[in-house]
């Protein structure tokens, strides 16, 4: 089975704009969910999803400079640019990527990756039920599962959010929580915010700019270092039914969906 990650990003963050090539550590953030994200020993590619807009053309600039493949689609459906990059790149199983999540762990893909194949779900994630710090989201689903879910959602957030139909409806999907040895679920390790930003950053400092150290050696940093954590602590995490967008499904999934 072909897995591929394919790593959402875009230049028009609500909270902080064009988060995503933001410097962190002397390459952008981008750059450092990509290269964390190929350490995997699960993925058969990584590719990037961008929207067809100009403001996203630095990033489609980026990717050539990482050598990462880069897929374009809709700026606003992000459900239909997500299906359409895996069936470009020929993905049987994919993997999805933020890339606002530069503290991303390669063995935590790998493990999701791995139960996902052991048994075989529908979807598996380890946001189901939640043991690690937010930020380290893996999902993990069939080509035939999101392509339903292409064909059928309609709420607004679940096409922002790409895989919110599945894990809404578990009497269509078979899906498997995936979690870890230990409750690390109170870190917030996502970047939405400038606190978030200078959050990533300081770890990044910590460990002299490199990105090699893997989610245990940062949560052993900050249970050392607490003040870390008070950076973005007041920080709120936004609700999925915050996107206003109304959009419809696509034409060619409401053919499909007819048929």
């Amino acid at each position: 089975m072909r897995v591929v990650a394919i790593i959402q990003a875009r230049m028009g963050s609500t909270r902080l704009p064009g988060k995503v090539l933001e410097d962190l550590g002397g390459r952008t953030m981008l750059a450092r969910v990509v290269r964390r994200t190929r350490r995997s020993t699960a993925l058969d590619e990584v590719v990037v999803a961008t929207s067809t807009s100009a403001q996203d053309d630095p990033i489609v600039a980026e990717c050539r400079q990482l050598g990462v493949e880069c897929f374009r689609g809709s700026e606003a459906d992000v459900l239909d640019r997500y299906f359409g990059a895996a069936e470009a790149y020929r993905a049987e199983t994919v993997v999805r990527v933020t890339s606002d999540c530069p503290l991303i762990d390669w063995g935590v893909i790998d493990g999701v990756v791995g139960a996902y194949q052991q048994h075989h779900p529908d979807y598996a994630s380890n946001t189901l039920v939640r043991t690690y710090p937010r930020g380290l989201d893996t999902e993990v689903m069939t080509l035939e599962a999101l392509a339903r879910a292409w064909c059928e959602a309609r709420e607004p957030y679940q096409r922002v959010h790409v895989t919110p139909y599945l894990y809404q409806h578990p009497e269509l999907f078979r899906l498997l929580p995936v979690t870890g040895e230990q409750d690390a679920s109170e870190g917030r390790w996502t970047v939405d915010t400038p606190e978030d930003l200078e959050f990533v950053r300081a770890v990044y400092e910590r460990f002299g700019e490199t990105d090699r150290f893997s989610w245990q050696d940062a949560w052993t940093l900050v249970a050392r270092e607490p003040e870390l954590a008070k950076i973005n602590a007041r920080v709120e995490h936004k609700r999925l039914e915050d996107e206003s967008l109304r959009l419809p499904a696509p034409r060619e999934a409401r053919q499909r969906l007819a048929g």
